[in-house]
C-alpha cells in the first residue's frame, strides 16, 4: 500500500483514469441498448442483448478473481480495458464497411462483458491496496458518485449524438476514451504488486478457485451479504432493464426520452454517493443497507403507478439515490471482512452473483414483458425488494457478525 498520504494521490489517479474508460464504455452501453430497443421494442431481443452482456461476464468471473489474486492487478485490469477496445473497434469498423446488425451487436457485447468478467474482480481488490481500510467505506462512497457523475454525462451525450450523429461516433470515442484510461493506469497509478503476485502461483488456478469458493461458502458473515446480493439482483432486473422499454410504450419511443430517465437516475447515484461519501452511513452498514433497500423498492412500486412523465423522472431519481446508500456499505463490509489473499476470489463471487441473478431475472421477466405491462413488475418487485431490506434490518447476525471499521492512525487524520 502507498505510504502517508501518496495513497490520496494514487486514488484520485486510479479513479480518474477509471472514470474516463468508464465514460466511454457508458456510451456504447447506452448507444447499443437504445439501438435494440428502439429498433425492435421487443422484450425478447431486450433479454438477448441483456443475457449476452452478462452470461459471460458469469462464466469469467470465478477465473477473473483467481488471477487477480495471482497477477499484478494493474496490469490486468489494463488488458481487460485493451479486450474492450478492440471489440469496440471491430464493431465500429463493420458499420463503417456497412455491415452492422443486431448479430455483430451481440456479438461486442459479449466481448465486451469478458473483458468486464476479468476487470471487475480486479477493480475491487485494487481499491483495498491503495486505500488503508479505516478510509475504505468514504473513498467507495466518493467512488460511487464518481461513476454517477460519469453516467450523467454519458446518457446526455449518448442521447445526442444518437439523435444528431451516427452510432460510430459513439464507437469512436470508446476507443479514445480506453486508450486514455490505460495510459493513467500504468503511468500515474504506482502501486506494487500484491503478495501473491510477487511469490508466484503455490497450487493451478482451479485449486485457488476452489479455495476462494470454499473460504466464502465457510464465512459465515460474507455468505450471509452474499444470499442478499442474489435475491436482490434477480429482483431488481425489471427496475434495471425494463424501464426504457416502459418508457418507449408508455411516453415516447425517442432517445431523448430514454436519456432523460438515465440522466435523472445517475443524477441521483451522484447526490446519493456524495451523500454516504460524507455521512458514512448509519453505525451499522448493515442497517444502512436495510434502509436504503426499502427504500428502493418503495421507488419502485411508485415507477408502476400511472403519472406524467416528470413524476417519473422524480421516481427515477429518488431510485438512484438509494443505489449507492446501499452498494457502497455492502460492498465495504466485504472488503472489511475478506482478507487479502482471497479478495480477488471474493470479488468474483460478487461478479458472478450480479451477472447470473440478473440475466436469470431477465430470462423471466424480460419474455413476460411482451404479455404483462412492465408497471405490474416494478410494483411486484418493488414490494418484495421492501419486504427483503425488512428482513434484512431485523437481521440481528448480521449485525453481530458486521466488521468494526478501523480507527483512523494519526497520520491518515491529519
Amino acid at each position: 500500500m502507498p505510504q502517508d498520504g501518496a495513497w490520496v494521490r494514487h486514488t484520485v489517479f486510479f479513479l480518474g483514469g477509471q472514470a474516463v474508460s468508464l465514460f466511454g464504455s457508458g456510451l456504447v452501453q447506452f448507444a447499443l441498448l437504445w439501438y435494440v430497443t428502439m429498433g425492435t421494442q421487443s422484450g425478447g431481443m431486450m433479454t438477448i442483448a441483456i443475457v449476452v452482456g452478462f452470461v459471460p461476464m458469469m462464466l469469467l468471473a470465478p477465473f477473473g478473481g483467481v488471477l487477480a489474486d495471482r497477477m499484478n492487478r494493474r496490469h490486468l485490469i489494463a488488458g481487460a480495458d485493451a479486450l474492450v477496445a478492440l471489440s469496440t473497434l471491430g464493431l465500429l469498423a463493420a458499420f463503417l464497411l456497412g455491415h452492422g446488425s443486431y448479430t455483430l451487436v451481440f456479438v461486442a457485447m459479449a466481448l465486451r462483458a469478458f473483458g468486464g468478467g476479468i476487470q471487475g474482480p480486479a477493480v475491487g481488490a485494487l481499491l483495498p491496496q491503495i486505500v488503508p481500510a479505516e478510509h475504505l467505506g468514504r473513498v467507495n462512497g466518493y467512488n460511487a458518485s464518481i461513476q454517477a457523475g460519469v453516467n450523467l454525462v454519458s446518457p446526455m451525450l449518448a442521447g445526442a449524438l444518437y439523435a444528431f450523429a451516427s452510432i460510430e461516433w459513439i464507437l469512436a470515442i470508446d476507443v479514445v476514451t480506453a486508450v486514455i484510461g490505460i495510459g493513467i493506469l500504468l503511468l500515474l497509478v504506482k502501486v506494487p504488486p500484491h503478495a501473491a503476485a510477487l511469490a508466484g502461483p503455490a497450487q493451478s488456478g482451479l485449486a485457488d478457485l476452489r479455495d476462494g469458493v470454499r473460504y466464502v461458502a465457510t464465512h459465515r458473515f460474507v455468505r450471509r451479504v452474499m444470499a442478499y446480493f442474489a435475491v436482490i439482483n434477480f429482483m431488481i432486473a425489471p427496475l434495471a432493464f425494463l424501464t426504457p422499454l416502459q418508457v418507449t410504450r408508455t411516453f415516447a419511443n425517442d432517445p431523448v426520452y430514454l436519456a432523460s430517465i438515465e440522466l435523472a437516475f445517475a443524477l441521483g447515484m451522484f447526490l446519493g454517493g456524495i451523500l454516504i461519501g460524507t455521512w458514512g452511513g448509519f453505525r451499522s452498514r448493515i442497517v444502512t443497507t436495510g434502509v436504503a433497500l426499502a427504500a428502493m423498492g418503495a421507488t419502485g412500486i411508485l415507477l408502476g403507478l400511472p403519472v406524467n412523465f416528470f413524476l417519473y423522472l422524480v421516481w427515477m431519481f429518488l431510485c438512484g439515490v438509494t443505489v449507492p446508500a446501499f452498494n457502497t456499505p455492502a460492498i465495504t463490509m466485504l472488503q472489511l471482512a475478506v482478507e487479502e489473499q482471497f479478495m480477488g476470489r471474493m470479488f468474483s463471487v460478487v461478479a458472478m452473483i450480479g451477472t447470473g441473478a440478473m440475466p436469470l431475472g431477465m430470462l423471466i421477466f424480460g419474455p413476460l414483458a411482451d404479455y404483462v405491462a412492465v408497471e405490474l413488475m416494478l410494483i411486484v418487485t418493488g414490494a418484495l425488494i421492501i419486504v427483503i431490506g425488512l428482513i434484512m434490518l431485523g437481521d440481528r447476525t448480521a449485525r453481530e457478525l458486521e466488521p468494526a471499521t478501523p480507527v483512523p492512525a494519526a497520520s491518515d487524520a491529519e
